[in-house]
């Protein structure tokens, strides 16, 4: 389940150009209903459903973003009410997380903007299982990849050559595999993340969500006005 910069003219007329945020959402929070996400009072996402990710949208400038989330269809009674401060020309993923009884939003930085070791894929871990243990991300040898990542721990990218592969979470300092993962295909040059989601001990259980993160393909600045 896996799921351009354009200036060049004379000095005289330069100005800098405007950096442009962009942030996607992910809905983690097991059993928690669809929702509908609203960014400083404006209906910005709609329908979200658990293990989905939404677009990237474009935010004008940094600064604190009121983010309330409902569920789906209702305007009433947020389930989240919370300020984000968004860095300007930043991408990021916001996911809701957590019991539905006590969901709240976390912030993943998709940084850095240029391949970590040119030639090569750039994957890191993200924990997002609210009742699953630290876990080692491994390959079915048992090399570590990740080593001891507790909940809501984000690892920073590492560097894997392209190609297929097989990945397995065991809890930390165990050889115990409590979830595997077949046939990831990861590129060159290209960003990917592995969120962790659903419960170690019921249902929905763990599963793995790997989408390609916007460092790879999105621009940060908005062409000069001249």
């Amino acid at each position: 389940m896996f799921v351009c910069p354009y200036m060049s003219r004379s000095n005289l007329f330069y100005r800098n150009p405007e950096l442009i945020s962009y942030v996607r959402v992910l809905h983690a929070s097991p059993n928690a209903p669809a929702v509908d996400i609203y960014v400083n009072n404006d209906p910005t996402f709609r329908n979200i459903s658990y293990r989905k990710f939404s677009q990237y949208i474009p935010l004008e400038g940094g600064g604190l973003y009121n983010i309330k989330v409902f569920p789906a269809g209702t305007t009433v009674n947020p389930i989240i009410d919370q300020n984000l401060f968004i860095r300007e020309g930043t991408i990021y993923t916001v996911a809701a997380i957590g019991e539905p009884s006590n969901i709240s939003l976390l912030t993943v930085e998709d940084s850095p903007l240029r391949p970590i070791s040119p030639g090569k894929a750039s994957v890191r871990f993200v924990h997002l299982s609210p009742d699953a243990p630290n876990v080692d991300i491994t390959l079915p040898n048992g090399n570590k990849l990740f080593s001891n990542i507790g909940y809501k721990g984000i690892t920073q990218y590492i560097p894997v050559a392209g190609g297929t592969y097989t990945i397995q979470a065991r809890p930390t300092g165990t050889t115990n595999v409590v979830l595997t993962v077949p046939n990831i295909r990861v590129q060159p040059n290209k960003f990917y993340t592995i969120y962790a989601v659903g419960y170690a001990s019921k249902t929905p259980g763990l599963q793995a969500l790997i989408p390609l993160d916007g460092n790879s393909y999105l621009q940060l600045y908005r062409p000069s006005q001249y």
